[in-house]
């Protein structure tokens, strides 16, 4: 499996994570800083699509896209 086939499931036990308190949580970004401006840079997909809302609420079953990694959002209250 390649880097483009890869995809992580982060597990939340709230409603809801903001786009870049995820991209902290996975591992794809060191710090809050360095995911704001990948996020706003656009490099960050969400559902297929460019999004530059750093604070994008991300639910159950969203699936984020950074450098051809693929994140999902899963929910702990399943």
């Amino acid at each position: 499996m390649d880097k483009t086939d890869q995809i992580q499931i982060v597990t939340i036990s709230t409603p809801f994570i903001r786009l870049d308190a995820l991209l902290k949580l996975a591992g794809a970004v060191p710090t809050g800083g360095i995911a704001k401006l990948r996020i706003q840079n656009g490099e960050v997909l969400v559902g297929g699509v460019c999004c530059t809302m750093r604070g994008k609420k991300l639910h159950d079953g969203d699936i984020v896209e950074l450098d051809g990694v693929k994140i999902k959002v899963q929910s702990a209250c399943m």
